[in-house]
C-alpha cells in the first residue's frame, strides 16, 4: 500500500542519514534539499528513490562523505573545479553559486566541473540563477547506458540538459530533460512497482526493443541492452538528434574540465568498482547586461502565454509550458505528502535499523 509522508520528514530522514554516513551537516542538508525538491516536482527517480544509491556507493569507498574540491583554474568568468568524488550536490550548489557570482560582476559565468558524483536533478541548478533574476543552464554527463543511432552499445550517458529562465508569470519557465528517452531510474521506478518499460524506451544487443523491467536492469549492467536517444530508434521520429545533443552534452561535461567520458564513467576498472568522475556544465547570464529584468521577465511570459492560449488538440483543455507540471506538483505534495510506495518503505525501514536513526513520523514504522 503507497503511504503519503509528509517532505520534511523524509528531508530529516535523509539529512540524518547522510551525517551519519559522515556527511557534514551543512553539506548533509544540502543533499537531502536537492534530492527533496525531486519528489516535490514528482520526480520520483530523482529523490528518496535514489537515497540508497548514495548510501551504497559511500560504503563502497566510491563516493566521499566529506567533499574537497580544488580550484583548477580560474578567470573573471570561467572556472574549472575538480569535486575529488564528493558529494554531487554539494559540488553542483557551489559551481553554479560561483558562475551566479561571476556572472553578477562579468555578465556571465561558466563552471566546468571533473571528478563529481550523480547530483540529483539538474533542474535545481538553474533554478539557483533563476532566483537571482538570472538565466541558467546546467549539463551534466554520466555513466554509458545509451546507444548512438544505428548502435546497439551503450557508449554516452542519458546526459541532462536544463535551461531556467525567469518571467512574470506565477512560475519561471525551466526545462529539465534527459537527452535519452528516458532514464535509468524511470526503468528502475518500474520494476519497483512491477511494471514493463513502454516499448521504444531501450533497445537490446540484437536490435529488440525490450520491455521485461527486471531483466532490462540486468541488462543494463551486462552491456546487453541500452537506451535509447531522445526521438528513439533511428532518424524518423529524430533520434539521431537526440543522439546529438547527447554527445554535445559529453563535449560540454569533459573537455572543457579534461575530464572522464563514455566508458571511463561507468564506475568500474579491472571488475571492481571505482568512482565514476562524472562532470558537469554550469552556466548563469545575467539578464541585466542585456536588458532590464522586468523587460526581460514580460517577454519571456509574453512567450509563455502566447504558446498557452494556442488552438489546443481534440480532447487536451491546457497547454503546458516546461516545468508548469512540476511546479503545480509542488504545491499539491507540499499539502498531501510524498507517495512512498511498498518496496521503497522497506528500504527505507532497513535504513533507519542498518544507520541507527532516530523516529520518524512514518506511517509505515511501528
Amino acid at each position: 500500500m503507497v503511504a503519503r509522508v509528509d517532505y520534511r520528514e523524509l528531508k530529516r530522514f535523509m539529512k540524518d542519514g547522510f551525517i551519519a554516513l559522515g556527511v557534514p551537516e551543512d553539506d548533509a542538508e544540502t543533499c537531502a534539499t536537492v534530492l527533496i525538491e525531486s519528489d516535490l516536482r514528482g520526480i520520483e527517480s530523482h529523490g528518496i528513490g535514489r537515497f540508497k544509491m548514495y548510501v551504497d556507493r559511500m560504503r563502497q569507498g566510491i563516493q566521499h562523505a566529506v567533499t574537497k574540491e580544488t580550484l583548477i583554474n580560474k578567470t573573471a568568468n570561467t572556472a574549472v573545479i575538480d569535486g575529488g568524488d564528493g558529494m554531487g550536490q554539494v559540488i553542483a550548489v557551489h559551481a553554479m553559486n560561483m558562475a551566479i557570482d561571476m556572472a553578477r560582476n562579468a555578465n556571465i559565468g561558466m563552471v566546468a566541473v571533473r571528478n563529481s558524483t550523480h547530483f540529483g536533478i539538474t533542474g535545481y541548478y538553474p533554478s539557483m540563477a533563476v532566483e537571482q533574476g538570472m538565466v541558467g543552464l546546467a549539463f551534466s554527463n554520466a555513466r554509458s547506458s545509451v546507444a548512438p543511432t544505428f548502435g546497439v552499445e551503450p557508449v554516452i550517458g542519458t546526459n541532462p540538459i536544463s535551461f531556467g529562465a525567469p518571467s512574470d508569470e506565477e512560475y519561471p519557465f525551466l526545462l529539465d530533460i534527459a537527452t535519452s528517452t528516458t532514464q535509468r531510474g524511470k526503468i528502475e521506478l518500474y520494476a519497483r512497482e512491477g511494471k514493463p518499460t513502454p516499448k521504444g524506451l531501450t533497445i537490446d544487443i540484437d536490435g529488440h526493443e525490450p520491455t521485461d523491467s527486471v531483466q532490462l536492469l540486468q541488462d543494463f549492467v551486462k552491456g546487453r541492452a541500452s537506451l535509447l536517444a531522445l526521438g528513439g530508434a533511428g532518424e524518423e521520429l529524430g533520434g539521431h538528434k537526440g543522439y546529438g545533443l547527447g554527445v554535445m552534452v559529453e563535449i560540454l561535461c569533459s573537455a572543457f574540465a579534461n575530464g572522464k567520458f563514455g566508458k571511463a564513467l561507468d564506475g568500474m576498472l579491472e571488475g571492481r568498482p571505482v568512482p565514476y568522475g562524472l562532470g558537469h556544465f554550469f552556466i548563469a547570464i545575467n539578464v541585466e547586461s542585456f536588458v532590464p529584468l522586468p523587460l526581460f521577465k514580460h517577454t519571456t511570459g509574453s512567450i509563455m502565454r502566447e504558446i498557452r492560449n494556442s488552438r489546443k488538440a481534440p480532447g487536451h483543455d491546457r497547454i503546458y509550458l516546461a516545468g508548469e507540471k512540476e511546479f503545480d506538483m509542488v504545491k499539491r505534495r507540499k499539502a498531501e505528502g510524498i507517495p512512498i510506495d511498498e518496496p521503497l518503505q522497506k528500504i527505507m525501514k532497513d535504513l533507519i535499523a542498518e544507520l541507527k536513526l532516530g523516529n520518524y513520523d512514518f506511517p509505515f514504522v511501528t
